[in-house]
């Protein structure tokens, strides 16, 4: 028999707190179409923006994560020296090393076990599933999860396929002990060989031996992507709610990942869910902030009334990798 003793932590978790930022700069459609040459009218139709929210130049990925945090913190009822696990989500943090939680523990005054996630826009939902893991295994009381990015240090404005989408903005959420199932299983999973669907235009490597070389940028192939998103998550989904113990009927809100309103409808449509779900779609305004994205829908449901603590919520992120994750959470 194995002398090694095994923590054990509580039955279940749930997300206590919920923190975010969003860019201080409010950028119309008008400001990015010319060197996409294209129109207002054509970007609100193919996306469902009007507008994107992107970070001032002094405002960088842990600036806007350092807000995002102690607002969660302070709605969870906890002090900071309570958090002991900080997960940082994010593809924009500008240093391959350090990790970019360690420097945001440092910032909320905390010495709490820190790491962070690559996981893109579903970064988030990884870092969730994780932190019920922690907490319900006796690793850590309460985890600090923040999506965060920075999109629009990785812009090229005149390229077409992703530059007028992206937004700036940090989500955090606070997730502890409960006295009864708040975080249902997770279903997530990944498809490599999609990976140069959403890529960064040159690696390292190529801009090391090639001091010519454009700096690196964003780039999708949007139409395998939308296809990818629109038809292969909806599955996805409604394995994570069977998993849950619940039906489509029994979700109060759905909350995707921003990356275009015509796949939110899509998925809206494929999953069955009734007409009274409050679908999050908090892209009209933010943009797509990948990692950030969930977490910034959820508060904008809460605050403008569509959903309220308590509600039964389905979250699902998807992106570059390509990857994904979905969860059914109670909301904070």
């Amino acid at each position: 028999m194995s002398p090694i003793s095994l923590k054990r932590g509580p039955e279940f978790s749930r997300i206590t707190g919920l923190g975010t930022f969003r860019g201080e700069r409010v950028v119309p459609n008008e400001e990015l179409i010319e060197p996409i040459n294209s129109s207002d009218e054509w970007i609100q139709k193919m996306t469902g923006i009007r507008t994107r929210v992107r970070a001032a130049d002094g405002t960088d990925v842990i600036d806007m994560s350092e807000h995002a945090a102690i607002e969660a913190i302070n709605n969870a009822g906890i002090s900071r020296d309570e958090i002991d696990t900080v997960i940082l989500s994010t593809i924009t943090y500008p240093h391959i090393t350090p990790g970019g939680a360690p420097v945001l523990a440092d910032r909320l005054g905390i010495t709490a076990a820190a790491f962070d996630i690559s996981a893109a826009c579903a970064g988030y939902c990884y870092g969730i599933s994780q932190a019920d893991a922690l907490v319900r295994s006796g690793n850590a009381r309460n985890v600090l999860v923040v999506g965060a990015e920075k999109m629009s240090d990785w812009v090229d404005p005149a390229d077409r396929s992703i530059s007028y989408l992206l937004g700036d903005g940090a989500g955090a959420a606070v997730v502890g002990a409960s006295d009864e199932a708040g975080i249902g299983p997770t279903v997530w999973g990944s498809d490599g060989s999609g990976a140069q669907l959403i890529r960064q235009t040159a690696s390292w490597d190529e801009i090391r031996n090639n001091r010519d070389a454009a700096f690196p940028t964003l780039f999708q192939e949007g139409p395998s992507v939308f296809k990818w998103a629109s038809f292969k998550m909806a599955p996805v989904a409604l394995e994570a709610i069977e998993a849950a113990g619940v039906t489509p009927d029994d979700i109060q809100a759905f909350i995707p990942h921003q990356a275009n309103v015509r796949i939110i409808d899509q998925l809206a449509k494929q999953i069955g869910l009734p007409d009274h779900v409050a679908i999050g779609k908090d892209i009209a305004d933010s943009g797509n902030t990948s990692a950030a994205s969930i977490p910034l829908a959820t508060e904008r449901l809460l605050r403008d009334g569509d959903a309220k603590s308590g509600d039964l919520a389905l979250q699902i992120g998807f992106g570059a990798g390509l990857v994904y994750a979905a969860q059914v959470v109670v909301l904070p």
